[in-house]
């Protein structure tokens, strides 16, 4: 069938644009995206091995429970002796730069959302395409904006896993109760306070919620960033299919559920330990 509406054409368009008039941004983005991204995961690839899988069942058994504690200690322990430490820190350094990223964009979003109408019925059909758009679009841009390596899988992440963290912010503020708020402005508090002082701590739990979507959506990503050269496990985890190497496959696939697992879990806890407070 011929087409007679062609979008593509004028999304190519733009994109050739920034290319050729953005071009040293997009080098400095990469320069130092690249620099952070590297230089967290050195940080954690540094750290010996057992001091790491301490501090990670210490929080586990501070924020979930004892089961959680031993079961990080064991998973880890067993990706380690598995031989996909390295490779678990690179996609960690991965998560942790796309998840500060996400979030420092999400939530500022999603306060402007629940404050304002009409950035709100901007902001939800934005997030509704960025959720429902197959992942592998992302990557388009991003290669051709940074090429190939961790910063593009980054910014494919960074989109992907955003709209939860703006959803949930705006919904945690949207549902602080206005006798609440009333209160708060009849004792003479300015909007900043009742922001920071009032509906923020109110929407906190609401907030981490999303803060640990972001996290495993962030995750999610790791094996199509891995396309890309990211790095991690989601590079193992292609070697593994590209070579039909079920062991390879099996072992890096199971160090990503591992992984996902803990993170999942104690991110959860901390949220309801926060709550409880």
């Amino acid at each position: 069938m011929e087409k007679t509406i062609d979008i593509g054409q004028y999304i190519a368009i733009a994109v050739k644009w920034l290319m050729a008039n953005l071009r040293p941004l997009f080098d400095f983005i990469k320069t130092s995206g690249n620099a952070g991204i590297e230089s967290i995961e050195w940080v954690l690839v540094s750290v010996p091995f057992f001091i790491t899988i301490a501090l990670f069942t210490f929080a586990a058994w501070r924020y979930a429970s004892r089961g959680v504690a031993a079961f990080t200690l064991c998973g880890l322990a067993l990706i380690y002796l598995m031989g996909f430490w390295e490779e678990t820190m690179q996609t960690l350094a991965l998560i942790i730069s796309s998840t500060i990223i996400a979030l420092i964009i999400a939530i500022p979003l999603g306060i402007w959302s629940a404050k304002n109408m009409t950035a709100h019925r901007v902001i939800r059909p934005l997030l509704d395409l960025m959720q429902t758009m197959p992942a592998f679009v992302y990557l388009i841009p991003a290669v051709l904006f940074f090429s190939i390596g961790k910063l593009p899988g980054a910014f494919a992440t960074i989109i992907f896993a955003m709209p939860p963290a703006v959803r949930l912010t705006a919904l945690g503020i949207q549902q602080v109760p206005g006798d609440v708020l009333e209160a708060a402005r009849s004792l003479g508090a300015t909007q900043k306070q009742i922001l920071f002082k009032v509906e923020l701590p109110l929407a906190l739990k609401t907030i981490l919620t999303g803060v640990n979507q972001t996290i495993l959506l962030s995750l999610s990503m790791v094996v199509i960033a891995g396309m890309i050269a990211a790095g991690g496990l989601g590079e193992k985890v292609l070697e593994g299919i590209n070579n039909l190497d079920i062991g390879l496959g099996f072992e890096s696939g199971l160090s990503v559920v591992i992984l996902a697992i803990v993170l999942d879990r104690i991110t959860q806890g901390f949220g309801n330990k926060i709550s409880v407070k």
